[in-house]
């Protein structure tokens, strides 16, 4: 990834929520091609209604979204016509359908997925509903990277894994950024993604407060994770 080159995805002051009411307020973010970015922060921080927003689903409240450097229009279906490929916490498997039918429905080959995924070729014939939680996840990253996306926006990636099932979505994510494909990770598990991705940002009640090279946010672990406890510790309503 080359630090110099120009976002295919960029927030600047973005505000995003629902009826009117931001949920997430001034956020600059950014996703060049080719890099793993992760977004951190505990329940309620406004990691999902950021994504909702960049992915299209949520009209922006203020601020810019830009795509390649020109305003972004349209909402999800035109973003992804564009090179936009999400993944969310449901992870949009249809249960009453093989895998090799999940793999169809998607833009890209079934092919170029079982690339990313090779391990899912034996359940091609099996209802998706019947598979593991991992197995699921695996087709639903491995559907949305098989369009060969410009940049892929996963929320919630380790949701109810186990840690070798996270492991080997993330070696696919890294798969994928090595191609060219910009990658941004909703996380709650700061480790986790401080070994994978290149930068991240942390979100505390809808704003950005830290954010960096994952090397260097790396060594300000312990303040992450009090800015999670402390979050936690306050009151929602």
């Amino acid at each position: 990834m080359n630090e110099k080159s120009a976002p295919i995805l960029e927030a600047r002051g973005l505000s995003a929520g629902y009826g009117g009411r931001a949920v997430v307020r001034d956020l600059d973010i950014l996703v060049r091609p080719g890099e793993v970015v992760g977004l951190l922060g505990a329940n309620g921080a406004g990691k999902t209604t950021t994504i909702l927003t960049l992915a299209g689903e949520l009209a922006p409240l203020g601020g810019q979204l830009l795509w390649a450097g020109e305003t972004a229009r349209g909402g999800l279906a035109s973003r992804a016509r564009n090179g936009l490929g999400l993944v969310l916490e449901e992870r949009g498997v249809f249960s009453r359908l093989s895998t090799a039918d999940n793999l169809s429905i998607g833009r890209g080959s079934p092919e170029r997925a079982l690339e990313y995924f090779p391990e899912l070729e034996p359940h091609l014939r099996r209802r998706a509903g019947l598979l593991s939680g991992g197995q699921q996840q695996m087709l639903s990253v491995g559907r949305a990277l098989a369009a060969e996306p410009k940049v892929l926006l996963v929320d919630e990636l380790s949701l109810g894994l186990a840690p070798i099932m996270v492991d080997r979505v993330f070696e696919a994510i890294l798969a994928a950024a090595a191609r060219g494909i910009g990658v941004l990770v909703v996380e709650q598990h700061v480790r986790r993604i401080l070994d994978a991705a290149d930068r991240a940002y942390v979100l505390r009640r809808g704003r950005v407060v830290l954010e960096g090279p994952t090397a260097e946010l790396g060594e300000r672990l312990d303040h992450i994770e009090e800015l999670y406890l402390a979050e936690s510790r306050e009151p929602t309503g």
